[in-house]
């Protein structure tokens, strides 16, 4: 079956990854279809996209009336079924693979046959998924970056068993959301956290090995190597959490010891300093500018 016009998206999952994509598609002028997995009213998430859109109002990086179509365009729910008639669903939820079966199966029994399925992850398996739908062709890895709205790059990951013509619509369509779209395979960690990954780790064993402190090596990097954000700085924002699953996921993958969880993320992580959004991890986010974490000095 080739791939049809893809109109109308799908978003499973309405946390921070899930409603910037749907913020992202709605602003690009796509039917969209958000749906918040976890109980609660929508209202919060409404008020986070109109203060997003607003923001980009007061800055000229879009028009009013733009504002108000995007809003229009976009319908949040919690209303699993809603999800039935979209073109694309890009699924956005917890990082368990059960809990992704279960859902994909949800979908597959209310979703038209031409529909095609994707996975938003970057640390799981997207064969893993595609086989236990009855749609192995009509699924792919379709992985975004945070936040979505402003990070450009998409990595595409169809599966050995992908339709070539459901790969290239879908490339197609987030080229039209104008992210840039680059083709890996599907591998746990893709191209960007296989590289990335590490990177923070390295940074990891040698601020324990004294060769410099947190912020001297987040500033020779900056300045150095041209980065945006030093290793910790970046640690902090993906979340301690986070880097810490997906090293884990990386080490059960492939055992190669670059992968593994150094102790201090280990330890950050187990006492719930997981960087920006708890205001704590190798940086102190309680006042500004933020200073490294005490903990971490002495």
């Amino acid at each position: 079956m080739s791939a049809k016009k893809i109109e109308t998206i799908g978003v499973l999952g309405a946390g921070q990854m899930g409603l910037g994509i749907a913020q992202v598609t709605a602003k690009a002028g796509l039917k969209t279809v958000l749906v918040k997995a976890t109980p609660g009213d929508t209202d919060a998430l409404k008020k986070k996209v109109e203060g997003s859109y607003g923001r980009d109002v007061e800055k000229g990086r879009m028009e009013a009336a733009d504002r108000d179509a995007a809003l229009a365009r976009l319908e949040l729910t919690t209303e699993f079924h809603q999800l039935g008639p979209c073109d694309l669903i890009i699924e956005s939820i917890l990082e368990d693979l059960p809990t992704k079966h279960e859902a994909f199966g949800r979908l597959d029994d209310i979703c038209e046959e031409g529909t095609i399925f994707s996975s938003n992850t970057s640390t799981l398996g997207i064969t893993e998924m595609a086989v236990k739908t009855k749609r192995p062709d009509r699924f792919l890895g379709v992985h975004f970056f945070n936040p979505a709205p402003a990070m450009k790059l998409v990595e595409i990951a169809p599966t050995i068993t992908t339709d070539p013509e459901v790969t290239q619509a879908v490339h197609d369509v987030v080229a039209s959301l104008g992210k840039t779209p680059v083709l890996v395979k599907d591998s746990t960690g893709f191209v960007v956290n296989r590289l990335l990954v590490p990177y923070m780790i390295d940074a990891m064993h040698e601020w324990a090995r004294g060769t410099a402190s947190i912020q001297d090596i987040d500033t020779a990097m900056c300045n150095g190597a041209a980065h945006p954000m030093g290793p910790f700085t970046l640690a902090d924002f993906i979340g301690l959490d986070v880097v810490f699953h997906m090293a884990s996921n990386l080490l059960d993958e492939y055992q190669e010891p670059r992968f593994a969880p150094p102790p201090i993320l280990r330890r950050l992580m187990l006492t719930g300093q997981l960087g920006r959004k708890t205001k704590l991890g190798f940086y102190d986010y309680s006042s500004k500018p933020a200073g490294v974490n005490p903990s971490l000095t002495r």
